[in-house]
């Protein structure tokens, strides 16, 4: 064997994963990468946000939180160690998809773009502790997080599709419907990202500078989207039931419409109790979660065809009620 080989070649000729191994290694990426969404939030909730008072170290005399700084030391350095971990999870992603048989660079490429944003927000989230919480670096942490979901998804999606070109499965209007509502739903996020800029939630004890704009009147505005986007996922669900979408993007909607709901009852919930921690924790989590079923509905509109080296019973295992193959030929063209 060459001795130019790279650790990944290397790893590639000794350790051949299936399929099924590659998509789940995409989607612990998509799960880790909401769990960051979320332990971030709790760093925010619990006032841990200077826990650790400088960065990269922890203190400037030592790189772990010391028994003086308390829980609030412990769960920002927590959080930090949780970046390792994600970490750890997308090299498993990347090793996997470049050991898969044949190569698809298109993996390996979303793996190394989720590397390069965790590492961009590591940095920003540096930088976050050393302005004292600026509010907007904090925004931008959050949406650099969001960034990270999405190629995730992504990356979860391409790993359980075929390499042919995309074939639209419905006409261009009803796509560009879909477009606004991916739309709608980013400004939704961003606009979350000011609420809590401006909220009472600093992320520390401590007197900590807002942005200068009144946070309830920013949340009516919040939620004069969240109508917006569901008056889309609505509009679109009916759509496709005219034009006779297949049942996956139609089922999708429903998702997306039940998580709209979910989400809708706790940001009432949060909002009429006075913004108490633990209910803001579940409505991050909550957007989290409607910006996956937003991207899931947007990709379900094109095809790229199936996973051809799969074996049979894979495949059919992957997609409960998929029939079999008829014969080997199909599988080989």
């Amino acid at each position: 064997m060459p001795n130019s080989l790279n650790p990944l070649e290397l790893i590639a000729h000794r350790w051949q994963p299936s399929a099924a191994f590659v998509r789940r290694a995409a989607l612990a990426t998509v799960v880790m990468a909401v769990i960051i969404v979320v332990t971030g939030g709790a760093v925010r909730l619990s006032q841990s946000g200077l826990g650790c008072s400088t960065w990269p170290k922890c203190t400037p005399d030592s790189l772990t939180p010391t028994a003086a700084m308390g829980i609030n030391g412990l769960i920002e350095f927590g959080n930090r160690m949780l970046t390792d971990v994600l970490c750890v999870v997308i090299g498993v992603f990347i090793i996997a998809a470049r050991a898969r048989h044949p190569r698809r660079r298109s993996l390996t490429r979303l793996g190394w773009a989720q590397f390069w944003l965790v590492m961009t927000n590591a940095v920003v989230g540096g930088i976050t502790v050393l302005t004292g919480l600026n509010p907007y670096i904090v925004s931008s942490h959050f949406l650099a997080a969001t960034g990270l979901l999405t190629v995730a998804v992504l990356s979860w999606k391409r790993a359980c599709e075929g390499d042919e070109t995309p074939r639209e499965l419905v006409a261009r209007p009803v796509r560009q419907l879909t477009w606004l509502l991916v739309g709608s739903a980013a400004a939704l996020t961003v606009i979350g990202t000011v609420v809590t800029g401006a909220g009472p939630h600093a992320g520390d004890a401590k007197k900590v500078h807002r942005i200068p704009l009144d946070w309830q009147e920013i949340t009516q505005l919040h939620v004069d989207f969240v109508y917006i986007v569901v008056g889309l996922t609505v509009a679109l669900w009916f759509t496709l039931r005219a034009v006779k979408a297949p049942a996956a993007p139609r089922r999708m909607v429903l998702e997306l419409l039940g998580c709209l709901a979910l989400q809708g009852v706790v940001g009432y919930v949060q909002y009429f109790m006075g913004l108490p921690e633990i209910v803001i924790g579940l409505h991050m989590l909550g957007s989290a979660l409607v910006w996956i079923c937003v991207l899931r509905v947007s990709l379900s509109l094109r095809e790229r065809g199936p996973l051809l080296e799969e074996d049979p019973g894979e495949a059919a295992a992957d997609e409960p009620g998929a029939p079999e193959p008829q014969s080997a030929p199909a599988l080989s063209r």
